[in-house]
């Protein structure tokens, strides 16, 4: 038997393929998994088809295809009234994970230390570890509002990067400009590099403006910001997402994108670089999640559980005290079990979850007769 010193000892099996799988097993309603259950635009899929047959099959350039980068420029300029630079500050990656995995690998060395936003999506801190960086790891507030004081009281002289989450999951609260700009007065004269990982850019409700990295230049000269088309677009399993990034941060990002990915998938870059050129096929994105997230909402106002603020992204937390004094895990696999909805407990986003905190969060990307049985059973509790 071969002895192995793990790299990552702390790390098992992710809470969303433990929950899923029960999920599976029992024949649940799966509100657990950020996927969506319903189809992507048929659009979408006759423009794959037609790269495919048109012999789009082979390596796609490393950073991506100069006209996919184009309509991502453009489509950012359109947004955020900045434009990056196509050939040097736009790269195309196999999703948003791969992104932020990419950049921590090219910026963290060891030693390092990394500021990470509890609760967090849980790649972070791992990736962190894996490149022998240091996570340092501080909460939310309360009302899971970002807490700039937390986050200057972190900062060392071995910081070399604080992540950030907008819209945020798994709590759903978004940054706001007055946010953005604290960031930037908490970083200015250092040289610690921003991970802004925003791929619920286009989730935002109730009329309220995505407050990108992007917007502030005193941001935007020392950020990456990643991106997923596969949020947008309603289509996880392709995992196709991108980078921005000054071109001196991003010719660093390279170096590791082409060793580890080197390209993505070059139909689907074919297709969407033509999908990209009509606006309205993510302008109403938020409109249609914000239908669900109020359907959601609406009909759990029957349950005995109750629901957190749902500002972005299409997750909403819910508080189950009134409920259970079970711990987050044990409630949510009995709900599993005795009453067919999955859900994720908030816990494994912490290093250390708050005492007594009973959170769980639901996925509301799904068809309205999904999420019409699932209010029921969850109204049963």
């Amino acid at each position: 038997m071969i002895h192995l010193d793990s790299k990552l000892p702390r790390v098992g099996t992710t809470i969303f393929t433990v929950m899923s799988r029960l999920a599976q097993e029992c024949g649940a309603i799966n509100l657990s998994q950020g996927f969506p259950d319903f189809p992507i635009d048929g659009k979408l899929i006759d423009l794959v088809d037609k790269a495919m047959r048109a012999g789009h099959n082979q390596y796609a350039p490393m950073p991506g295809l100069p006209a996919l980068r184009e309509a991502i420029a453009a489509k950012v300029q359109r947004l955020y009234g900045f434009s990056y630079d196509p050939e040097r500050e736009v790269t195309v990656t196999a999703g948003g994970t791969q992104a932020i995995f990419t950049t921590i690998g090219a910026l963290v060395h060891p030693g390092d230390e990394v500021i990470i936003v509890d609760p967090a999506y849980d790649c972070y801190a791992p990736t962190v570890e894996l490149f022998g960086g240091t996570p340092v790891h501080v909460r939310l507030g309360a009302d899971m509002r970002f807490d700039a004081e937390g986050v200057k009281d972190a900062i060392t002289a071995r910081t070399r990067m604080l992540m950030i989450n907008t819209p945020h999951n798994p709590a759903g609260t978004i940054l706001r400009d007055a946010d953005m700009r604290r960031i930037a007065d908490l970083l200015r004269g250092t040289d610690i590099v921003l991970l802004s990982d925003e791929v619920y850019e286009h989730l935002v409700y109730d009329g309220a403006p995505h407050a990108s990295a992007i917007r502030l230049p005193e941001l935007r000269e020392r950020a990456f910001v990643i991106f997923s088309f596969g949020k947008v677009f309603h289509a996880t399993g392709w995992k196709m997402g991108y980078a921005l990034a000054p071109a001196e941060l991003m010719a660093e990002f390279r170096k590791v994108h082409q060793f580890n990915v080197f390209s993505a998938n070059t139909p689907v870059q074919v297709a969407l670089a033509e999908y990209l050129k009509q606006p309205a096929h993510y302008e109403g994105v938020s409109s249609f999640y914000q239908a669900k997230r109020d359907r959601f909402a609406n009909g759990m106002k029957g349950s005995r559980f109750s629901l957190l603020p749902c500002q972005g992204s299409y997750f909403q937390t819910a508080d189950y005290s009134a409920i259970s004094d079970e711990p987050d895990l044990a409630f949510a696999q009995r709900v599993t079990r005795e009453f067919g909805v999955a859900s994720i407990p908030l816990s494994p986003f912490y290093k250390e979850p708050p005492a007594g905190q009973r959170l769980l969060r639901f996925c509301f990307a799904k068809q309205d007769a999904t999420l019409d049985a699932a209010i029921a059973k969850l109204c049963g509790i």
